[in-house]
């Protein structure tokens, strides 16, 4: 009887233990609610791992987006959905992780074929995550369920650091370009042309409740240009929170794509509410910044200026007195420390040429430039990033660290032989670079500077209130710089658009898609044959009506200034572009400003505006062009008098007295 027994409840068990077996697997293999919870039960501290991690909610979302080995789902509508991670039985080994090789490289010597895995975890984890995936609905672990195009990778913390990795693309002079490395987040988080992290973690170990979301619209050929940005996360009450993009000096929201309107707003929002740090001691130049601030502001109306055309003004009354008030105060001290060519060392042709006449210009100025320190406003940093790149890159590295490097040596000497950047942290320096590292190569060391930078991409750190957006002019004759100036009269100008170049970036071929021979009186091509003083290319210039200013691998280009200087309505395509002098000028008054998405219906845009209006636009396109000439004895109003003005206008915004 008693043997009997045992062999019945042996069978018993059995039949439960094989049951219960059963009722797991299916939760395993048919992804039944909760079943990653009751693995993680039986789970010994660590998660599995594979080259490929996959994250679901119920079920893979129809809107899934594979990018190499990572399988990442769009599920903005899983409110009361849970959300769990699945994740392949293969044992977990202890390898870095690296990015998915999809437009990045990793520094030499890195491995490049490891896929991103999960790593070894404490018991707490585990409990934690566990509880996590309670009742909390997707939406509210993961935030509002709206995105604004953002991706990312969500990584926990407790990782130890890995290999580098660079991103790299080519700039316009045909170097790879590579982004600053600097230490890396807990998240990965892709952007276009944002910086690496110097450092990837060696473990990720997302919560139950991580989600990822990938933008519907972004194309391979954009991925490929993808990078690292940073954005600020939070880990609350059990759940992880996105807090939104911001400037990060201004504490300003800034929207995925940021219109010119918009901008403005930014813009005034900043010089109402950005301050610079405080310095540390007191200074007379202070009272004399916080004086020119109110006296801007106070400005009197300004009628009927001969030199001046109001609607192309933001404002110009506030303009007029700003700019007299620099003429009458501003004092600027040039530092003579630093050897050539990198710096004291002025280039005067070419696409980055901004930044070599400004430098030419102003350290002969005797107008502004002062040899007492103790009475500057601004302190000039004189250093050319264009010739940083030239004498410092390693062809083939992929990385511009020892560039960024020797500006962090370069703040080093000044600031230990002089007192005056100790004073403010810097906030009263200002630099100019219109190379298309320049605003990553100086980020890190001198991110509290006025920069007036021709890459002014509002999703690449540019501080609205604070930095400058420099013009990009196209020089071709250093002793004569306004040589071939003008253009047909507006009757005589008979394409209606033109554009010509290379293919830098994702979008100039699919603006050749949509219109290269497509339509007589669209002229757009790529790059045009070569001809003798580029006569070509001039020539389609001064006989159109609209001069297509299409973005390349960054949001800039030459052709805005090339569009004025040869009196063609510039049509800029750019997003998040901010265009020169925003401060003073209003850009839509004599130009047209077209977002990416619409280059399909360019034809229309522009058939749209009425002969009325286009006239309107070419006749201030002619009032506002002295602001964008360079002269080599410079004169009123002129390009290097209004980069001053503009770094001028955005210190006495942005002081700040020891007393406030």
């Amino acid at each position: 009887m008693g043997q009997k027994f045992v062999s019945i409840f042996t069978k018993s068990l059995l039949w439960l233990i094989a049951i219960t077996m059963a009722v797991i697997f299916a939760f395993r293999y048919l992804e039944l609610p909760y079943s990653n919870v009751l693995l993680s039960l039986f789970s010994a501290c660590k998660l599995p791992t594979s080259g490929t991690s996959t994250f679901h909610a119920t079920g893979p979302s129809p809107d899934a987006e594979i990018l190499k080995n990572v399988t990442m789902f769009n599920q903005p509508n899983s409110v009361g959905e849970h959300v769990f991670e699945e994740v392949s039985k293969t044992r977990m080994s202890r390898e870095n992780v690296t990015y998915p090789r999809n437009g990045f490289d990793l520094e030499p010597g890195s491995e490049s074929n490891k896929s991103i895995g999960f790593y070894e975890c404490n018991n707490s984890s585990i409990v934690d995550s566990v509880k996590r995936s309670g009742n909390v609905s997707a939406t509210e672990q993961v935030g509002d369920s709206s995105y604004n195009n953002t991706m990312g990778l969500i990584l926990l913390t407790n990782c130890s650091r890995g290999e580098n990795f660079t991103s790299k693309h080519e700039d316009r002079s045909g170097r790879p370009y590579a982004n600053s490395p600097e230490k890396a987040p807990t998240y990965i988080d892709f952007q276009p042309y944002a910086n690496s992290p110097e450092k990837a973690p060696t473990c990720i170990t997302p919560p139950l409740s991580s989600i990822t979301k990938v933008s519907r619209n972004i194309t391979n050929a954009v991925l490929s240009q993808l990078d690292n940005e940073t954005i600020s996360m939070k880990e609350e009450n059990s759940s992880i929170n996105r807090v939104p993009k911001e400037n990060q000096d201004s504490n300003i929201p800034v929207p995925e794509v940021t219109s010119i309107s918009e901008m403005n707003k930014l813009l005034l929002q900043s010089h109402a509410s950005y301050r610079s740090v405080r310095p540390k001691w007191s200074s007379a130049v202070d009272q004399e910044l916080l004086h020119a601030r109110s006296e801007i502001e106070n400005a009197p109306i300004v009628k009927n200026d001969p030199n001046l055309y109001a609607h192309i003004y933001q404002n110009v009354s506030m303009f007029k007195r700003s700019y007299e008030l620099m003429e009458e105060t501003l004092k600027v001290y040039i530092y003579r420390e630093g050897a050539k060519p990198i710096l004291h060392s002025p280039f005067l042709t070419g696409i980055y040429a901004s930044e070599g006449w400004f430098m030419k210009l102003m350290e002969a100025n005797k107008r502004f430039v002062t040899n007492d320190p103790k009475k500057a406003h601004l302190f000039y940093l004189p250093f050319s990033s264009r010739k940083l790149e030239e004498a410092l890159y390693v062809e083939g590295s992929h990385s511009h660290k020892n560039l960024i490097q020797y500006l962090h040596d370069y703040v080093d000497t000044i600031s230990a032989k002089h007192p005056f950047w100790n004073r403010t942290g810097g906030a009263d320096h200002f630099l100019v670079g219109c190379h298309d590292w320049a605003p990553s190569e100086t980020k890190l060391h001198m991110d509290k500077c006025i920069r007036a930078l021709c890459n002014a991409d509002v999703k690449e750190g540019f501080v609205f209130g604070k930095d400058v957006s420099l013009p990009e002019t196209y020089v071709r004759n250093a002793l004569n710089p306004t040589r071939e100036l003008g253009g047909n009269s507006a009757s005589k100008r008979t394409n209606l658009a033109f554009f010509a170049g290379s293919m830098h970036g994702y979008l100039r071929p699919i603006l050749l898609h949509h219109w290269e021979n497509k339509d007589p009186d669209m002229k757009i091509f790529g790059k045009l044959p070569k001809s003798k003083g580029n006569r070509n290319y001039i020539h389609y210039m001064k006989s159109s009506k609209y001069c297509i200013c299409a973005k390349g691998y960054e949001v800039n280009s030459p052709r805005v200034v090339e569009a004025i200087f040869y009196e063609c309505v510039p049509v800029i395509i750019s997003d998040n572009f901010v265009p020169p002098f925003l401060e003073v000028l209003d850009w839509e008054s004599f130009a047209v400003i077209i977002m990416e998405k619409d280059i399909p219906n360019l034809k229309s845009i522009l058939l749209s505006i009425p002969e009325k209006k286009y006239l309107r636009l070419q006749m201030r396109i002619k009032k506002v062009q002295h602001h964008f000439l360079w002269h080599n004895n410079p004169i009123k109003y002129d390009i290097f008098h209004m980069i001053l003005h503009s770094i001028w206008y955005n210190r006495v915004f942005s002081a700040i007295s020891i007393d406030t």
